[in-house]
């Protein structure tokens, strides 16, 4: 069955669920986390907090197949689709580049002579801006609530957060200049200036894991000090693998409401300590995170 996106649910382990807390859609992976000691939280951008962006596969995913298709190899458009989409999902999280990049290798392994991957991006990104630039727009002009553009309960989060003096960072695998864009016209941008990150031409010079690195170098953190939150593979592993609290958001981007079953998979694969659908339950999940003593 494909999902929303076109991703086979079925082709990925379903875990059972961890522990709900009491009467809320939280779900803790691992009980056993250290909690109260955050000082620090690195957030992802697309799909954690804007929607802006949302349906980028179904834009990439179909040029990339093209491009194979363009090949004639023999090999069926289902085939090609598939392996696009694994791909795809595998760098979800990482720079638009790298997806580019295995495109021309991909090419290349059938004989063909690839573009720079550079040129793809550019051309994925026009095909991209076709389907937002009205939602851009109308964020521009006021005719669209930006509380529409963002994961419900995220505004609320970065505030609370903000307040309880957690310095807060932006990393996201889209370019830097749309970044800050969009974290404008969304209205989160301030809760994160100047800690806001993104991709380069140059990728070698910037990561999530880099970010990460960072962080924990000049502020001297040690592992539960930092925590992520983020809707993809690559930040939740990061932060783990560097001793940190992960929470992962499952969100919805079409209907902004309800749990992404797939998406809640691959968190829970990537060691992602508490899940959420979105964060509307965000008083809770900070005080949850934190160990206040009501919680």
């Amino acid at each position: 069955m494909l999902t929303q996106l076109g991703f086979r649910e079925h082709e990925f382990p379903q875990y059972p669920p961890g522990t709900m807390l009491p009467g809320l859609d939280i779900e803790v992976r691992n009980p056993d986390m250290p909690r109260g000691r955050m000082r620090f939280a690195l957030f992802d951008f697309d799909g954690t907090i804007s929607l802006v962006r949302a349906g980028w596969q179904d834009v990439m995913i179909p040029m990339l197949v093209e491009k194979l298709m363009q090949l004639q190899t023999g090999e069926g458009e289902q085939k090609l689709y598939s392996l696009v989409e694994d791909f795809v999902v595998t760098l979800t999280g990482k720079q638009t580049i790298y997806q580019m990049i295995q495109l021309a290798e991909e090419i290349r392994k059938r004989g063909g002579t690839p573009l720079d991957p550079l040129q793809y991006k550019h051309e994925y990104l026009d095909l991209l801006w076709e389907r937002i630039e009205s939602r851009v727009q109308s964020l521009r002009e006021g005719t669209c609530d930006p509380e529409q553009m963002r994961v419900p309960g995220s505004l609320e989060l970065l505030e609370e957060l903000h307040e309880r003096g957690v310095t807060l960072y932006l990393a996201s695998g889209t370019d830097i200049e749309f970044v800050r864009s969009e974290a404008e016209l969304v209205q989160v941008a301030h809760f994160f200036e100047p800690h806001i990150y993104g991709a380069l031409d140059r990728h070698q010079d910037f990561s999530k894991q880099m970010v990460i690195e960072r962080i924990i170098a000049e502020n001297d953190l040690h592992g539960p000090e930092l925590c992520a939150f983020g809707d993809g593979y690559v930040e939740i592993l990061n932060v783990k693998q560097a001793g940190g609290i992960a929470v992962g958001a499952a969100t919805d981007e079409y209907t902004r409401c309800g749990i992404n079953h797939w998406k809640r998979n691959r968190l829970v694969q990537a060691g992602a300590d508490v899940i959420v659908a979105d964060f509307r339950q965000w008083q809770p999940l900070v005080a949850y995170l934190m160990a206040d003593e009501d919680c």
